[in-house]
């Protein structure tokens, strides 16, 4: 491996770490929310929303990133080419799940 690689395999294993302890804190509900909702709400929506469904929401998206830059990092490490094929489908299904939920959670709202 040159050097650059291990620049990559490390800042892989940074990402990857900092998604995971995202996902946590999200999961404790401890921290600023991440979300899209609560980030583009009022501070007066803020105080009112339900913000529970918005932090599962995040857990299950920081999880599943941590897991995609986990598999970048092995794939770094012992250059695979077969892996890319468990990484993007994890990506789209990430994406599509987002959308989904958002969806969901509106219209759960909503009622």
């Amino acid at each position: 491996m040159e050097k650059m690689d291990y620049v990559a395999t490390i800042l892989l294993v940074i990402i990857s770490a900092a998604c995971y302890i995202a996902a946590f804190l999200h999961f404790k509900e401890i921290g600023p929310l991440m979300n899209n909702a609560y980030l583009y709400a009022s501070k007066a929506e803020r105080m009112t929303m339900d913000k529970r469904p918005y932090y599962r929401q995040t857990v299950v998206v920081f999880l599943t990133l941590g897991i995609i830059f986990t598999l970048n990092t092995i794939d770094s490490i012992i250059r695979t080419k077969w892996m890319i094929y468990l990484e993007i489908p994890m990506a789209f299904a990430i994406l599509v799940y987002a959308v989904v939920s958002t969806i969901r959670i509106e219209k759960k709202k909503q009622k």
